[in-house]
């Protein structure tokens, strides 16, 4: 990282001040990272930030969102002054829109201020990310209804767009933050998609009753439709035996991919506890929501499946203590998962056979 970022930085102040406000869990987690690695996470969380506001802010237009995600592009390629994007895309903000996103959006240059003075390798994988999250998130805004995804490798193809690529950021971010885990870049590759769609399939699980409200649906119909069940019947709240089979299918899927989650956090070296820490709080309080959605599968709000400070304490305790092991690892994990439905055999469970 360039030495004239330091933590003094009125621009750093701002973006650690503004990622309490949007984020919770990120708030929490990214603060684990070495210094130089926390300072260029941030700012692609907020990066992202910017790039959701965009989709979800419902006074934009279809055709207003495109506009606005292509010239986010270019202000984050450094090719469009931040300024006027900010300014243009603010004004037309909405209500629905939190104070806190209102804000980041009026702050935007000081976002792109600290993205342009990081390194070219760094700045390359923050746009790479930003570019191909923008336009699938576009692309699947002109689809989006309350008649779901057409099928499972839809949802795929959506959580990759919006998750898997921010796993190979972190990647990419990762070793160019260390030679060691550089070594071991292929590996990561091959499960950074996983790692955040299981992490992803967990948000839209739990959200499924607040995205319903907001007209959309992120479930995939094919599931639903061997199990049984409409989801166009999500309108009206209904849920039956046929949801819930279709629901537990979904969460088998998303037990695989937080296997392969774990199996990402441990091909990072042990040394890096960090980095492993920042990953491992995210797994575990995943872990646990999938646990609370299989205990309570016909829930009407996503308040119902949250998880308790108490056990965020508990994940963040346990795995601090245990971050360095990975058969200490394997081991808490199996606990964790032990009930939940599964579609097949994790790469946990096969190393274990």
């Amino acid at each position: 990282m360039s030495a004239t970022i330091v933590p003094a930085d009125s621009d750093f102040a701002y973006q650690e001040e503004i990622l309490q406000g949007v984020s919770r869990t990120f708030a929490l987690t990214i603060p684990q990272l070495p210094g130089s690695l926390r300072y260029v996470v941030s700012n692609a969380y907020l990066l992202c930030r910017i790039t959701d506001t965009i989709e979800d802010e419902p006074a934009l237009s279809l055709e207003q969102k495109q506009i606005f995600s292509e010239r986010f592009i270019e202000v984050v390629a450094g090719r469009e002054p931040a300024q006027p994007f900010a300014d243009e895309l603010g004004a037309l903000l909405s209500s629905s829109t939190t104070a806190t996103e209102h804000n980041l959006i009026a702050n935007s240059a000081r976002v792109i201020r600290t993205t342009n003075r990081f390194r070219e390798t760094q700045r390359k994988a923050l746009e790479r990310c930003v570019r191909i999250m923008s336009r699938g998130m576009v692309e699947f805004q002109q689809t989006a209804c309350l008649d779901g995804l057409d099928d499972l490798p839809h949802l795929d193809r959506y959580c990759y767009h919006v998750a898997g690529v921010v796993g190979e950021m972190l990647t990419e971010l990762f070793c160019d933050y260390s030679e060691e885990i550089a070594e071991r870049r292929e590996q990561l590759l091959a499960l950074a998609v996983s790692f955040g769609q299981g992490l992803q399939m967990t948000n839209i699980l739990k959200d499924i009753w607040d995205d319903q409200c907001r007209g959309v649906c992120w479930l995939p119909r094919d599931v639903f439709v061997a199990a049984g069940y409409d989801l166009r019947s999500l309108s009206t709240g209904q849920t039956g035996p046929g949801f819930v089979k279709g629901l537990h299918e979904l969460l088998a899927v998303a037990r695989h991919h937080l296997a392969n989650a774990l199996e990402f956090i441990m091909v990072i070296p042990s040394s890096e506890t960090g980095i492993r820490r920042h990953c491992l709080w995210a797994l575990g309080m995943a872990v646990l929501t999938l646990r609370r959605i299989h205990a309570k599968p016909q829930f009407k709000n996503g308040q119902e499946v949250k998880i308790s400070r108490y056990s965020v304490r508990a994940v963040t305790a346990a795995t601090s203590i245990l971050v360095r092991s990975n058969m200490a690892l394997r081991f808490v994990f199996k606990l964790l998962i032990l009930g939940l439905p599964k579609s097949g055999p994790s790469p946990l469970e096969q190393t274990q056979s």
